[in-house]
């Protein structure tokens, strides 16, 4: 386990929460759960069930409180693009079609060209 906690959500410090985490403990600053996959040592997006503890009992929301009994808080597990599954994905798909802030300005400009035509 890593020597310091943050929240997975939003990188707050949780040195002063006291260890074992319970299913109740809440992020001091954003007051999301604690007690969740996405804080654990065993949490890897990248495998089975998003979990590399065999035994361990599925859960199908890796962001709500569980009765986990593998459940072992780690650090590191906060990412500043974080939230960014969802923006990273969407800006892939702005990228392959072309969507962009140029584009967009360039939407704009057609629209009061035309909007300017009927005045």
């Amino acid at each position: 386990m890593s020597d310091t906690l943050h929240c997975f959500s939003c990188g707050a410090s949780l040195e002063a929460m006291s260890l074992p985490l319970s299913r109740q403990d809440q992020c001091p600053q954003c007051s999301r759960y604690l007690h969740v996959c996405r804080m654990c040592e065993f949490f890897d997006a990248q495998v089975a069930r998003q979990c590399r503890e065999d035994d361990a009992e599925e859960v199908m929301d890796k962001e709500k409180p569980n009765f986990c009994d593998w459940f072992k808080p780690t650090g590191g597990r906060f990412e500043a693009s974080g939230h960014s599954a969802a923006k990273h994905a969407e800006q892939q798909l702005d990228a392959l079609f072309g969507e962009s802030d140029a584009a967009e300005a360039d939407a704009d400009n057609s629209h009061k060209a035309a909007d300017d035509l009927f005045r």
